[in-house]
């Protein structure tokens, strides 16, 4: 075998193995850049808005996103859902949100800016626990008896406050207010900023 094959073989391996970690170096360098684009930890945990694809959620299902170091609840609203807002108005304590925090530009009676898409802080307003989703009509969401008065909504499992597909809280229950809507906006169809009034948005 003469030099020149051996020659030719090394130069073939040290070219591969350049290549090699030069493209290594480069994932390296991208990723930290890519990362670069979200929000860190702190920054989250100081207000920085946060953005999420709601574009998959099926009606009736929900999603949490966290934001400020809350989970905000994002909930896809079925029609049925919806037709059942006027229908427990007289049991909430505050049905138009008049005591409750909310930004202007949501509609009073949807509580969000599409009627479907609802945006709210998962944090229930008596003590702070995260009220569970709880869309099964007819089911009262503390005892799992019959309750038709039950049509769908969140119940907190800390003292049982309740809250309809809103968030707005019924009457006779530890919460004082409604569960608090977050400045947020639509970036496109599928995706949400929260922590960003639609106003501020570039």
């Amino acid at each position: 075998m003469s030099n020149d094959g051996v020659n030719r073989g090394r130069r073939r391996f040290l070219t591969g193995a350049t290549c090699v970690v030069g493209a290594a170096g480069v994932v390296g360098a991208a990723v930290p850049f890519v990362a670069s684009w979200n929000p860190s930890a702190k920054a989250k945990a100081a207000g920085a808005p946060v953005k999420a694809n709601i574009g998959k959620i099926e009606p009736g299902q929900m999603i949490t996103v966290e934001w400020r170091g809350k989970p905000v609840y994002v909930l896809n609203r079925t029609e049925e859902g919806l037709d059942t807002l006027d229908e427990v108005t007289d049991m909430l304590r505050d049905p138009d949100s008049s005591a409750s925090k909310q930004p202007s530009y949501v509609d009073p009676r949807y509580r969000s800016i599409k009627p479907n898409y609802l945006v709210m802080v998962g944090l229930c307003t008596h003590l702070g626990c995260a009220p569970m989703y709880r869309p099964e009509v007819g089911i009262d969401p503390g005892s799992g008896q019959e309750n038709e008065n039950w049509l769908g909504g969140f119940f907190c499992p800390c003292h049982g406050s309740k809250f309809d597909l809103a968030g707005r809280v019924y009457q006779g229950v530890p919460a004082p207010t409604n569960l608090t809507v977050p400045p947020y906006h639509f970036v496109s169809d599928d995706v949400i900023e929260i922590g960003v009034d639609p106003e501020d948005a570039a």
